[in-house]
């Protein structure tokens, strides 16, 4: 008789020892369950199929939370600082990285270039979880800083496809479907979502509505080469409003958090902590270590001055936060390594500094750069925030 699979128990016990670890030490739970990962896979765990797909779920569920977050009306007034901010996270990483491996690490144009786009990211999906667990989500520092976060992964996203990809007429039919998704979403949900006679319902309509949108998404992504990241946020985004308008729309956002936090986003985070093959590594340990040090300088450059001018209370944070990279920067490594661009050490050392830099800007910034507790949040905005 063969023996039962037990890596869903070995994963099951991985995100109830993150949760208790977080609440020890005060930590986010993402990047605990990132370095649970990170220890598990060099025990030897494996990544399988049904993890990937509940992962990638995981992520861009993720960010059409964060979308849903964003006040519009805000986004429109701090329109710039939130572009200037999102634009120089991503462009001064992009260029300084690329430079540095093509002209001082000696890889050719195209390693290069993924190289600085993958180091160029930052993780939405880590940003909005921290900021959901500290109640930072809706002050307007939260709300600048992932309208900047967004601007950057569009930046990355763009290059990426510039550069690289070979539009088919699968990925004309994916952004027809997202584009169409989108519009007939923003106009009919609230028939569902606020529909008095699925108030208290057990069987949640409401959530598995929006999860058939996320599934759309993604279907269609993966048959046209491209990512479900982009269109979820901006359903999220333009979705906000109904979320905010009523107390059943707020319940239902609660809902929709404790479902996603319970068991889907932590296989995002546990399988990108799976990613990581150390003992590569550790073969290139001197340079993992240059261009995360590379990243997190160009990060500063091009987000500190900015933020010290426009969110002068939280400046060091949001530098920290905007250093942070997971979603994106993974993928961009993925892609290159599968059309031979970089080796399977380069295809490390990329993904181990971006599994770093969620781990380690963020903790630096949770321990010692909080700009307001969670407490005064909830003071003021009370326990729906």
């Amino acid at each position: 008789m063969p023996l039962a699979d037990p890596i869903p128990v070995i994963v099951g016990l991985i995100i109830f020892m993150a949760s208790l670890l977080s609440l020890r030490f005060g930590l986010s739970v993402a990047i605990i369950e990132i370095t649970l990962g990170a220890i598990a896979g060099s025990l030897g765990l494996r990544t399988e199929e049904w993890m990937q797909y509940m992962a990638t779920f995981g992520g861009i569920l993720l960010t059409y939370l964060a979308g849903t977050e964003i006040d519009t009306a805000l986004m429109k007034e701090k329109f710039k600082e939130s572009f200037l901010i999102g634009f120089f996270s991503f462009l001064l990483p992009c260029v300084g990285v690329f430079l540095f491996a093509r002209f001082v690490a000696g890889w050719d144009w195209n390693a290069a270039l993924i190289a600085g786009i993958a180091l160029s990211t930052t993780s939405l999906a880590v940003v909005y979880a921290v900021l959901v667990e500290t109640r930072l989500n809706r002050t307007e520092l939260g709300k600048i800083l992932m309208a900047a976060t967004f601007i950057t992964d569009m930046g990355t996203a763009l290059a990426l496809s510039i550069v690289f990809l070979k539009p088919t007429a699968y990925t004309a039919l994916f952004v027809v479907v997202s584009i169409l998704v989108i519009v007939g979403a923003v106009n009919f949900s609230h028939h569902v979502i606020e529909h008095p006679g699925l108030k208290n319902k057990v069987i949640e309509p409401e959530i598995k509505y929006i999860f058939l949108l996320l599934l759309v998404f993604i279907y269609f992504a993966n048959l046209g080469d491209g990512h479900a990241v982009l269109p979820a946020f901006l359903l999220g985004l333009l979705m906000s409003k109904h979320f905010g308008e009523t107390s059943q729309t707020k319940e239902l956002r609660n809902r929709l958090r404790t479902v996603a936090y319970a068991v889907i986003t932590p296989l995002f985070f546990i399988v990108g902590g799976l990613k990581i093959s150390l003992p590569l590594i550790y073969s290139a340990l001197g340079l993992f270590m240059v261009l995360f040090l590379l990243k997190m300088m160009t990060k500063f450059i091009g987000v500190y001055f900015l933020a010290k001018r426009y969110l002068p209370q939280g400046e060091v944070y949001v530098t920290l936060l905007m250093s942070t990279g997971l979603t994106f920067g993974t993928i961009s490594s993925v892609f290159g390594l599968n059309a031979g661009y970089i080796n399977e050490v380069q295809y490390s050392v990329l993904v181990g500094v971006v599994v770093a830099s969620a781990v380690i800007p963020t903790f630096i910034a949770q321990k010692w750069f909080m700009p307001v507790h969670s407490e005064d949040i909830v003071d003021i905005y009370g326990d729906e925030a």
